[in-house]
C-alpha cells in the first residue's frame, strides 16, 4: 500500500525539466521500479525509456527525492522487495497543469466566418480558477469583450473544454458559436481577418 508518513508538508516549487519528464512518464504509463524507497537512495531497475535512461543519474535521484518530498510521486512495495513509483493525485493535477501551459490551438488556412465566443459567470470563492481563465484565454489570443467574454475567430471547443475541466470550472463557463456582432469589422481587424476569410 502506498504510505507518505513523516513528510514535510508541501511546499510550493518550480519543478526542473528532469522532474517535469518523471511526471510525464508516469502519467504515460511508463513502469519505473525502484530497489529502496524514494527517500533514499536508490537505483531504478524496470521500465526505463531511452529518454530517461539518457538522464544523468545523480539528477534523477534528486527528481524522484524532491517530487516525494513534495507529495507529487508516492510509492508502493511489490511482493518481491521492489518499489515502484506512482503518481499521487497532487502529481496528476500538476501533469495537467503542464500539458495546460502547453496547450495551443491550430489556426486553419481560412476562416469559416464564425465567432466563439467564451463567456462565464464563476462565484468569488473560484476567484484563482477565474483569474486563470481569464489570463489562458489572453494567452491564447481570445479578445476580451467584456470582464467575463472573451471572443476568438477559429474551432476551439475541444481547447476550451479541456481548460474549463482541468480548472474545474464546467458548470460557470459557456461557449458559444455565433455568425454576427455588431463589432465585426473591429474584430476582424483586430484579428487581421480580411485576407484570410472565405
Amino acid at each position: 500500500m502506498a504510505r507518505n508518513r513523516n513528510l514535510p508538508s508541501v511546499r510550493r516549487q518550480k519543478i526542473g525539466t528532469v522532474a517535469k519528464k518523471l511526471l510525464l512518464l508516469l502519467q504515460g504509463g511508463v513502469a519505473l521500479g525502484l530497489t529502496r524507497r524514494p527517500d533514499v537512495y536508490f537505483k531504478i531497475i524496470k521500465g526505463i525509456s531511452k529518454e530517461w535512461d539518457d538522464i544523468n543519474r545523480r539528477s534523477r535521484h534528486n527528481a524522484v527525492k524532491r517530487l516525494y518530498q513534495s507529495r507529487l510521486i508516492d510509492y508502493k512495495e511489490n511482493a518481491d522487495g521492489a518499489v515502484a513509483l506512482t503518481l499521487t493525485e497532487s502529481g496528476k493535477n500538476k501533469v495537467l497543469r503542464y500539458n495546460l501551459d502547453n496547450i495551443k490551438i491550430r489556426k486553419p488556412p481560412k476562416w469559416d466566418n464564425y465567432w466563439r465566443m467564451v463567456l462565464f459567470d464563476i462565484p468569488e470563492n473560484k476567484k484563482n480558477g477565474r483569474d486563470a481563465l481569464a489570463a489562458k484565454l489572453k494567452n491564447l489570443g481570445f479578445h476580451p469583450l467584456q470582464k467575463s467574454a472573451f471572443i476568438y475567430p477559429y474551432e476551439c471547443k475541444n481547447e476550451i473544454d479541456f481548460i474549463v475541466e482541468v480548472l474545474d470550472l464546467e458548470p460557470y463557463v459557456r461557449h458559444l458559436l455565433v455568425k454576427k456582432t455588431d463589432i465585426d469589422p473591429d474584430l476582424k481587424n483586430h484579428f487581421q481577418l480580411y485576407k484570410v476569410s472565405l
